[in-house]
């Protein structure tokens, strides 16, 4: 790789971190996306940062649990729908209340990304060693 793919490759992959962490807090940004987008960012640009991401006590939970088992943790999909919801019906009702197309509209999005996120599997752990299984 160029050294300019190198830099863009490292720039792309810690403005995909960003994201992903901001989409932890906030409920229509997408967080597993955008970190496993910086994942591929890093693997080709720096396989350091790559190794930091996937060990990160946080964030590589995120990217080895979808990568391994396309499955989202039973708590981060009742957080995520209930973040999600709470912060949209606030929108829709004091928000925009003006606007009915804007209610309708955030309305649709809610439906939406709930049912994508409930579209994944669920994560569960095992009783034995505590490794996580679909």
């Amino acid at each position: 790789m160029n050294r300019v793919g190198h830099i863009l490759g490292i720039v792309g992959g810690s403005i995909c971190v960003a994201l992903g962490v901001a989409g932890i807090l906030l409920p229509l940004l997408p967080t597993t996306p955008f970190l496993l987008l910086a994942a591929a960012l890093f693997l080709r640009s720096s396989p350091r940062l790559h190794a930091r991401l996937l060990n990160n006590r946080w964030l590589g939970v995120y990217i080895r649990s979808f990568q391994v088992h396309r499955a989202i943790p039973l708590r981060a999909k009742i957080v995520s729908v209930a973040l999600l919801w709470a912060t949209l019906l606030w929108c829709i009702c004091c928000v925009v209340d003006a606007w009915w197309w804007a209610q309708v509209l955030l309305l649709g999005v809610a439906v939406g990304v709930t049912r994508h996120i409930l579209s994944y599997a669920t994560l569960r752990r095992s009783g034995r060693n505590g490794e996580p299984m679909a």
